[in-house]
C-alpha cells in the first residue's frame, strides 16, 4: 500500500470517529450562513452591511414598489420557510401582505416573539403619531405613526444596531464579526450624515409638496418643510377640487419642489407643478428604486444630488 493510500485511510478513520463522537466540524468555507429575509430592500441592504459574508439576504419588496401594497407571491412562502431571521418595519406597514406569507411559511423561528422575528418601529421615534382614535375615514393612517422611518439616515443606525443584536443572538460564533461590521457601517453613516447635512444647509426651510407622506423623515432630518400632500388623506387619490385648492396654497408658500415616488402617475404632479412654477422630483422611496440607488447610502446621495440640481448652488 502506497503512502497516499495510507493517508486517505487514516483521514477517513478520523472523520468517522469524530462524527460518531458528535464533534464533527464543518469546514469554515462550507459553514451555513444565516438566512435573512427582509420585507423591504432598505432593511436588506443594511443587513448585508452588518452581516457581510456570514449571511444570505433576500428582500421581498422591490425598490420600485409601494411598500404598502407588495405583490405577495406564493414563492415568498418558501423563502420565509427557510428564514433564520425576518426583518420588518412594523407599525402596520406590511400588514396588508406579510401575515398570510408568515402563516403559510410555518416557520417557528419567525413567528410571534421568536428571536428571529425583528420589528424596527418600536425602537424608532415615530413621526405623525395620531393624537386620538384612528378610523378608515382618515385614510390609510397608521396608529403607531408614519412607517417610512428608514428615510431618516439616523434611523439607519438604529436599524443596523437592531440587526447586529439579532445576528449575535442567533449566530453567537460570529458575534465579533457582526459587531465590527456594525461599527464600520455606523462610522461611515455618521460621516455621510454630516456631509449631507452640510450640503442641505442652504436649503433649510424650503417648502415642498409630496404625493404621499413617504418623505416626512427625510424632510424632518434636513429641515425642509412640508406644505401639503397631493393625496387629500393618506392612500386616497386626489380629486380635481383638492388640486385646485392646493394651487393658491402652494403659491402663497413659494413651493419649488414636488416629491413623488417612481410608482406614481406623473400627470397630476406635473399639472400642479406647471401652475405653481415648481419642479417635480421622482425620488425612490426605497433602495433599488432606480439603477443609481444600489445601497442604503447611495439612496441619500441620490436625494441630495437631485435637490442640489433642482435648486441650484445657492438659494
Amino acid at each position: 500500500m502506497n503512502t497516499l493510500s495510507k493517508r486517505l485511510i487514516r483521514s477517513a478513520g478520523l472523520a468517522v470517529a469524530t462524527f460518531i463522537l458528535g464533534t464533527w466540524t464543518v469546514p469554515a468555507a462550507a459553514a451555513k450562513k444565516v438566512n435573512v429575509v427582509a420585507t423591504l430592500p432598505d432593511f436588506g441592504a443594511i443587513a448585508k452591511e452588518v452581516g457581510g459574508d456570514k449571511v444570505n439576504v433576500t428582500s421581498i419588496a422591490k425598490g420600485s414598489e409601494d411598500p404598502h401594497f407588495v405583490d405577495a407571491r406564493p414563492s415568498f412562502i418558501r423563502v420565509l420557510n427557510q428564514a433564520d431571521v425576518l426583518l420588518e418595519g412594523g407599525a402596520e406597514l406590511e400588514i396588508g401582505w406579510l401575515p398570510p406569507l408568515i402563516e403559510g411559511a410555518r416557520n417557528r423561528r419567525i413567528i410571534g416573539d421568536a428571536p428571529g422575528r425583528v420589528k424596527f418601529s418600536p425602537a424608532i421615534r415615530m413621526l405623525d403619531v395620531p393624537a386620538g382614535p384612528v378610523d378608515r375615514s382618515m385614510g390609510d393612517v397608521h396608529p403607531a405613526g408614519n412607517p417610512h422611518f428608514w428615510l431618516d439616515p439616523a434611523n439607519g443606525k438604529i436599524i443596523a444596531s437592531t440587526i447586529a443584536a439579532t445576528l449575535v443572538q442567533v449566530d453567537a460564533a460570529n458575534a465579533a464579526i457582526y459587531q465590527a461590521n456594525l461599527q464600520r457601517f455606523s462610522q461611515r453613516l455618521d460621516a455621510k450624515i454630516k456631509e449631507w447635512t452640510q450640503a442641505m444647509e442652504p436649503w433649510r426651510g424650503t417648502h415642498v409638496i409630496t404625493y404621499h407622506k413617504t418623505y416626512d423623515y427625510f424632510l424632518h432630518r434636513f429641515g425642509l418643510e412640508l406644505v401639503a400632500t397631493i393625496e387629500p388623506k393618506p392612500g386616497i387619490e386626489p380629486s380635481p377640487t383638492h388640486i385646485s385648492a392646493l394651487i393658491p396654497q402652494a403659491r402663497e408658500k413659494g413651493v419649488k419642489l414636488i416629491f413623488i415616488e417612481p410608482n406614481r402617475n406623473r400627470r397630476t404632479p406635473e399639472y400642479l407643478a406647471e401652475r405653481i412654477g415648481a419642479k417635480v422630483l421622482v425620488l425612490p422611496g426605497m433602495v433599488g428604486g432606480n439603477e443609481k440607488v444600489t445601497d442604503y447610502i447611495s439612496l441619500f446621495d441620490y436625494y441630495v444630488r437631485q435637490l442640489k440640481d433642482a435648486l441650484g448652488k445657492s438659494p
